[in-house]
């Protein structure tokens, strides 16, 4: 066989890939590598996803000897260890962005390697620190961007820990947590206000990821020591800001793959908390624990939190008590975010209605013929959200006046769907109709400072035409070869959103319910929530069920480049990994076709509701 050998993956772990599992081909010894394009993802993916379904259900039952042991045999799994190193290589939104030793894009080679040094040696390097500005607001929020290495270590151990977790984690805590969202928050607060007006303290914690403690964090997480000597050894890292080393005594690091679960776990309790003070009311006859306990509502995203009850003395009780735990935690509520307020009356000198993840949340006055209770609760985007919006969109077609209008059309379009989809659950009808309304003058000066010399009409015919029966469209020439359109805010339905099970869980096994509530989100477009609908929930390149936390993104059958058409009998939707591998195939035009076998995920390190939806390609993934 002259100076070739055959290759197989380096590992003594029980779970390394039989070789008839793994496609091998002869290659010289200075590249004796596995292809990272043939492993077989789908194998991988299920490993390691039945071995987490054992830890979740080993944490519900309260088997705490159980969930070590198996966390034990997750952190050894090559399996395991290939799906983090994939993550922070190839799906997260930061893939690109290098940590202090400037390492980034890795080759499939660099990834191999990377997977033989992941271990928990506690041996860690700083984070480098990046500002990004918050939106709508001159300040900046700093981010802790780790090495590759740290991230792909942090990825393993979340794979590990995130099952556990939420097994225990709150029914009412929606932020950074797979499976839940922005929207079920809402949907809580509906829930808890629609039969009975309430007094609500709407609070946020003060610099949450920079102040907590991490003695009291570590104490909490209550891991065996290995996890724990990591987890310190990340928190205590420090930062290098402007070449400037900086201690880190307290607080996670935004930006680190772990840094949500470990918030989430140093607020874990206070819904609880709050409910034990429930059970010590008084209460009228026949007025039991169960009763008393549901009366008060503590509902969560992050470290943004409402607490309602119909008796402002609880709710004022409350505070006192949440501020008392909080400071356990090196945490403390911050006074210019948090107010007491009702949700029907004014309260002192405090207007009706609160302000929750960029939703205004306030009870109107009716007649009896239009409620049994005297009053309906109505949510609608906020008046800030609103600004914001609109703001974007007037800077989008200012900045574009010299730009062609198939230009403008398609950087506002993705701007105008995201914004409606995300308020396509309340009552938005009208707002949205506002906004459409604002932004047509914008629009007709645009158009008119693009010809001065020309009429009103003619400028009128040459923007706007009549397309599918609707009139006065702003498109380019229909006759055109790639006619677009300006989508509005108004043509978007409003369906009311249904909250995810309480104690549901992505891990509990029930892949159906998760896959088919996915076609079914606000923040899916109409061509994704087709798409989901017709896959039956279902990848089309391998097969498996999409989870929460999988991104995805819409593939072209036939490319265009090939003669294929942009219908939805050309269009499929996969997962980013198998999107990778279906177009390494189109472009290979007949050559070696490779295995089909691919899988993702990646949660956002921002208050974002559903990254799964999101798409990265500009073409195909453009929903």
């Amino acid at each position: 066989m002259s100076n070739t050998r055959r290759v197989i993956c380096e590992s003594t772990n029980k779970d390394a890939l039989p070789l008839k599992d793994i496609p091998i081909r002869e290659v010289s010894n200075d590249k004796s590598m596995v292809e990272w394009r043939h492993v077989n993802w789908r194998k991988l993916e299920k490993r390691v996803y039945k071995l987490q379904k054992r830890i979740y259900r080993a944490s519900t039952r309260g088997d705490v000897k159980a969930v070590r042991r198996l966390q034990k045999t997750l952190m050894k799994y090559w399996s395991a260890k290939c799906l983090a190193v994939r993550r922070v290589t190839q799906d997260n939104q930061g893939k690109k962005t290098a940590g202090v030793d400037g390492v980034k894009s890795l080759t499939p080679k660099q990834r191999f390697a990377l997977i033989a040094k992941l271990k928990l040696d506690s041996k860690v390097s700083p984070t480098r620190r990046v500002w990004i500005p918050k939106p709508g607001r001159d300040e900046k929020r700093p981010l802790g961007i780790p090495t590759m290495k740290d991230r792909a270590l942090q990825a393993l151990v979340k794979l590990a820990l995130e099952p556990e977790w939420e097994a225990r984690f709150e029914p009412n805590s929606y932020g950074f947590r797979p499976g839940r969202s922005c929207h079920d928050a809402i949907e809580a607060i509906y829930l808890s206000i629609h039969t009975k007006p309430k007094f609500v303290l709407d609070a946020d914690i003060a610099k949450c990821f920079d102040k907590i403690d991490h003695s009291a964090l570590l104490l909490k997480l209550n891991t065996f020591p290995a996890i724990r000597r990591q987890v310190r050894a990340w928190l205590k890292a420090g930062v290098m800001d402007n070449k400037q080393f900086q201690e880190t005594s307290e607080g996670t690091p935004q930006g680190g793959v772990i840094s949500p679960l470990l918030a989430n776990i140093a607020l874990h309790g206070m819904e609880e908390w709050i409910k034990q003070y429930a059970e010590t009311l008084p209460g009228r006859s026949g007025y039991g624990k169960r009763d008393k306990r549901s009366s008060l509502s503590l509902i969560r995203y992050a470290d943004d939190f409402v607490i309602l009850h119909e008796d402002i003395t609880v709710v004022q009780r409350c505070r006192i008590i949440i501020s008392e735990w909080l400071l356990d935690m090196g945490l403390e509520l911050k006074p210019s975010k948090t107010r007491l307020t009702h949700t029907l009356d004014k309260h002192e000198d405090e207007e009706p209605g609160f302000n929750f993840l960029g939703f205004n949340v306030r009870q109107f006055r009716v007649g009896k013929y239009h409620s049994k209770q005297g009053f309906k609760t109505i949510i609608t985007p906020s008046k800030e959200k609103q600004r914001i919006h609109y703001e974007r969109i007037a800077s989008i077609i200012n900045d574009h006046s010299q730009a062609p209008q198939a230009a403008l059309i398609s950087r506002l379009n993705p701007v105008i769907r995201g914004w409606s989809n995300y308020y396509s659950t309340v009552v938005s009808k009208e707002v949205f109709s506002s906004l459409d309304d604002l932004m047509y003058p914008k629009l007709k000066a645009w158009a008119k400072r693009r010809h001065p010399k020309k009429s009103g009409e003619w400028v009128s015919k040459k923007y706007w035409h009549t397309i599918g029966g609707d009139n006065w469209v702003f498109s380019t020439s229909p006759e055109g070869k790639n006619p677009m359109r300006l989508y509005t805010h108004a043509e978007k339905p409003i369906i009311r959103h249904v909250k995810a099970k309480g104690e549901a869980s992505p891990y509990d096994g029930n892949l159906i319910y998760w896959s088919s509530r996915m076609g079914v989100h606000p923040e899916a477009s109409k061509r994704v929530a087709t798409l989901l609908k017709k896959q039956k929930g279902k990848c089309a390149h391998c097969g498996l069920y999409f989870r929460e936390e999988d991104v995805l993104e819409i593939d072209h059958k036939t490319p265009l480049s090939k003669g294929g058409k942009d219908e939805y009998k050309n269009l499929q939707i996969l997962h980013r990994h198998c999107h990778d591998i279906k177009t390494a195939n189109d472009d290979l035009a007949g050559g070696m076709q490779l295995d089909k076998h691919q899988i993702t995920e990646e949660p956002d390190e921002v208050k974002v509701s559903r990254p799964v939806l999101k798409t990265s390609r500009s073409g195909d993934g453009a929903a």
